[in-house]
């Protein structure tokens, strides 16, 4: 009886699965039959021999042994941790203020202009971004430097600062994604139904009470949502970012590291394909813990606005 039900169910919906067919295959194709390369961690990989009958580690987790007893390892860790922290937060405050702010303006011309100027640097490849950097900060030549000696103040060797460099990322980061990442809570802004600032003007409310007490609590799933997101990619660096902002500079390292750039580092180096996967593995469980305890944290909060 359950069976035909199932039947029935597929023939009514012939149409829909026929469409779901060509995505569905897609996401086997990409996402799931790749799978299979979770035991390349757990194996001495061989080219010759390939993934199935490469011979497995002895001991098991013999490929997982620098990433914990490394120092540098660990370091590379922390900060992955730490920036993408950095770069969630910052992103958080800059991405939502400022579509409030876009939100506030009635001048439709000047808002689509402002618009389109925030969201090109998106375009702009994180190569002439890094070119860019240089020219502006080195030590000989840099405009910055160059502007400091001009007010008779000394020059900075930034590439030579590490500590400097978190927050030189982070201001590159919320230059170049900050316009892209206003789109979503701008198209959450915009469907808030207008009888409610009305409301709350004819109360006598003034326009920082409306942006506090509807535009913000409006913004909270969709907030919510976004954040659980990225703390789902906080273990995974964007790599063309550091490599082409930090490049092979090894005085940076102690701030700017990252899995992904130590990786690339190793894997030139030995082309231990094991270590590399063993890293991603790596990445890709603690990604898995933090999304369910961030979900965990945000059904506390809003059990409506987590993801599951």
């Amino acid at each position: 009886m359950k069976r035909n039900g199932v039947l029935r169910e597929l023939i009514r919906n012939r149409q829909l699965l026929l469409m779901f067919l060509p995505v569905a295959t897609l996401l086997f194709l990409f996402s799931y039959l790749p799978l299979s390369g979770l035991m390349i961690p757990f194996k001495n990989f061989d080219f010759n021999k390939g993934i199935f009958r490469s011979d497995w580690m002895h001991p098991l987790f013999n490929n997982f042994d620098y990433l914990f007893s490394s120092d540098v390892a660990f370091r590379a860790i922390r900060n992955t941790i730490l920036l993408n922290a950095l770069f969630i937060a910052a992103g958080l405050v800059f991405e939502v203020g400022f579509a409030l702010m876009l939100n506030e303006l009635r001048n439709k011309y000047f808002k689509r202009i402002t618009q389109s100027l925030t969201f090109l640097p998106f375009f702009i490849s994180w190569i002439v971004v890094g070119v860019f950097t240089y020219n502006l900060l080195n030590y000989e030549n840099g405009a910055l430097n160059r502007m400091l000696e001009w007010f008779g103040l000394q020059g900075v060797d930034f590439y030579n600062k590490a500590s400097w460099w978190p927050v030189i990322l982070m201001i590159a980061v919320r230059w170049k994604v900050t316009g892209y990442g206003t789109i979503v809570y701008l198209a959450a802004l915009t469907s808030v139904d207008s009888s409610y600032y009305e409301a709350a003007s004819i109360d006598g409310a003034s326009r920082w009470q409306q942006t506090r007490y509807i535009s913000i609590p409006m913004l909270k799933p969709t907030i919510i949502i976004l954040t659980l997101l990225a703390i789902g990619r906080i273990m995974n660096a964007d790599f063309g970012m550091f490599y082409a902002m930090v490049g092979d500079a090894a005085k940076l390292y102690p701030t700017t590291d990252v899995i992904d750039t130590l990786v690339y580092r190793s894997l030139r180096k030995s082309g231990d394909i094991g270590m590399a996967s063993a890293a991603g593995f790596v990445q890709s469980v603690v990604a898995f813990v933090l999304v369910l305890g961030s979900n965990y944290a945000a059904r506390k909060v809003d059990r409506d606005s987590a993801i599951f």
